[in-house]
């Protein structure tokens, strides 16, 4: 057996996340130094003007004031539960849609910070530290709000790999050296169960999870049914386990899952609020379903009793520590009691992995945790939940989207490396490969089939053939070398952008709807996903399809976005406009090849490249892809 020392393999992940966290916090620095509060409000990093709405405590105590968006925009926001935030004045107005400031004028910034507890629409609810800090918001004109460092994170990070580092004769310590080793993985050896609705390799990677006894991989590539595998997987967990823990690394990724399991029947108990807002949703939070416990009445009295005790306290009154002691030792001993019912009764615990840190899962033990979109997390986000269980089923596609590093020199020593990708290469019979794809028409499938999983993936028998018309080729790349078609480098954050290819994009959108049909698009609900790599050609789009009026009909079926923002989606089309045009061969970050993987795969239909073929087919990749798709 081959050796590598885990504690040293930690102590390098240690160094890496503080080259992390030092850049991240160094360009949160400059961006904020050097970003006028117009390009934060088109980034979605900022809000501005705010109305203040209610006040009031929430089922945790804490004490929160509603804000709204004023200015109608569509642009999208960077805001999300437990994200902090700081608020600022600045006195401007906003005139045909631009923010309006006065000569020299900059944000005054408020001496507190605050945090992300809901966000729904043009509508966020924000958590304070002091009932003070309401007051003062409720006061000024001109009021803004943006997203602060995010410090929290890091901590949890760098805490996770400590205790790790720490742990001596125990599971954790056992699942550190297994995954840093190649130490074989412990596995019962029980037969199959059999589960006739679901296809063969599905069925074998639930039986492959059941009998792990430390560690099991399910892979699933675009398209088959990884959640569904997912879901059946700890269906069949909770038969023989009281309750199981559920992760992933975003807040979307978490409510996806357990919206599933709820379909499914199974109680689940949200830590952390969804970004899938809705009734259904809301219902599982522990917020939701602490507020709606009969003995919640009663706590919020108690709460609301030492408030007023707090409030009304007067000198030299000698029985107010026995009467706050009293109330608060109660509060305590309801809340405590509340909490333990809601935990008992849920069969699953879902949260993201930094929020598997919340102080409400302490003490808390689970035989199995499930980490969903694996292959986006990175190594230290993973111990986080880790610590909390007997074993981990990881699930992803490592050869999709990886996790987000911004430091150049951390990515380059091995940063980016997630834990699901370490156990493959050092553990490949722990993982079963999704072989049966449900999404995509076959040409469209076989590509990626071949560079990414060897051609192991095969399409369905009724997503074979799938087309929207009658002897369509599924697969078109509009080479637009020849139609003056040249990149602008816009900015450091926004990338780049194509204006020319910008427009023949939204031309052959429309040339395509005609050839379907208006009312056919109309009944038939045919969606499209436009998908660009750069955030400044997106925004360009989405402002060309909203001007447009021949779309107004169709804007509510399609969607303009980045790659990372449709992981996990699908549309009946899917165009692509690829930006870079230059004649140095020039792609920049189009060379990391999963990311286009996800881009290629959204299409059930339809896929539709536009690029320059010169600049694009200077990479294997893209050249192959090129041929390929002049071959059909």
């Amino acid at each position: 057996m081959s050796y590598t020392n885990p504690i040293l393999e930690l102590e390098k992940q240690k160094i890496l996340l503080a080259k992390e966290y030092e850049a991240e916090r160094e360009a949160f620095q400059q961006q904020t130094e050097a970003q006028g509060i117009g390009r934060k409000l088109r980034r979605g990093d900022a809000w501005w003007p705010l109305t203040t709405g209610k006040a009031y405590y929430n089922s945790l105590n804490q004490y929160c004031i509603e804000v709204h968006r004023q200015h109608d925009d569509d642009t999208d926001h960077n805001f999300e539960y437990g994200r902090p935030i700081c608020f600022f004045r600045l006195n401007s107005t906003v005139s045909d849609g631009r923010i309006i400031a006065a000569a020299g004028e900059k944000p005054r910034y408020m001496p507190f910070t605050a945090t992300v507890s809901y966000v729904e629409g043009d509508r966020m609810v924000v958590a304070l530290n002091s009932e003070s800090h309401a007051a003062e918001l409720l006061q000024v004109a001109g009021l803004g709000v943006q997203l602060s460092f995010d410090e929290t994170s890091y901590r949890t990070m760098c805490d996770a790999l400590e205790r790790v580092t720490r742990s001596r004769g125990n599971r954790l310590a056992y699942l550190r050296d297994l995954f840093y080793t190649d130490m074989p993985a412990q596995r019962y050896t029980f037969g199959d169960i059999r589960l006739p609705w679901l296809n063969p390799t599905q069925e074998h990677a639930v039986n492959e999870v059941l009998r792990a006894k430390d560690v099991a991989i399910v892979h699933g590539p675009p398209g088959t049914g990884k959640t569904t595998t997912l879901v059946e997987a700890i269906f069949e967990c909770l038969q023989k386990e009281n309750q199981v823990m559920v992760c992933a690394q975003s807040n979307m990724a978490v409510d996806w899952i357990s919206e599933k399991l709820v379909d499914r029947g199974i109680p689940v108990l949200r830590i952390g609020n969804p970004t899938r807002v809705n009734d259904k949703m809301l219902s599982f939070t522990y917020e939701r379903q602490f507020e709606a416990h009969p003995d919640y009445e009663q706590l919020w009295s108690l709460r609301k009793a030492m408030r007023e005790l707090r409030k009304n306290r007067r000198r030299g009154d000698r029985s107010y520590h026995q009467k706050m002691d009293r109330l608060h030792s109660r509060a305590t001993e309801l809340e405590m009691s509340i909490t333990q019912q809601l935990f008992g009764e849920a069969r699953v615990i879902a949260c993201t992995l930094v929020g598997a840190a919340n102080r409400l899962l302490e003490g808390q033990k689970f035989n199995t945790l499930f980490i969903d979109e694996a292959a986006q997390a990175l190594e230290a986000a993973c111990w986080i939940p880790i610590r909390r269980a007997s074993r981990v089923v990881f699930a992803g596609d490592h050869c999709q989207l990886p996790p987000t590093v911004k430091s150049y020199e951390a990515m380059r020593e091995g940063l980016g490396m997630t834990l699901m990708e370490r156990i493959v290469k050092q553990k490949p019979e722990v993982v079963t490969l999704l072989k049966m794809q449900y999404r995509m028409n076959e040409d469209i499938m076989r590509f990626s089939s071949e560079w990414f999983y060897k051609g192991q993936v095969e399409s369905a028998p009724e997503v074979r053939n799938r087309s929207i018309l009658d002897y369509d080729i599924p697969m078109l790349w509009i080479d637009t070398s020849d139609m003056a078609c040249r990149e602008e480098f816009v900015g450091e954050s926004y990338g780049r952008i194509n204006k020319t290819e910008a427009r023949l994009t939204i031309a052959a959108l429309q040339l395509y709807f005609d050839k379907i049909g208006k009312e056919r698009i109309i009944e038939e609900r045919i969606d499209v996903g436009i998908i660009s790599p750069y955030r400044s050609q997106v925004q360009y789009l989405r402002q060309m399809i909203k001007k447009d009026a021949y779309f107004k009909p169709f804007r509510h079926l399609i969607s303009v976005n980045t790659v990372d923002g449709f992981q996990g989606q699908e549309r009946d089309v899917i165009m692509i406009s690829l930006v870079r045009a230059n004649d140095e061969g020039q792609i920049g970050f189009l060379r990391e090849l999963r990311r286009m993987n996800v881009a290629i795969t959204r299409a059930k239909m339809k896929l539709i490249i536009l690029g320059d073929a010169p600049t694009m087919t200077h990479h294997p990749f893209y050249k192959k892809l090129y041929e390929y798709i002049d071959s059909l």
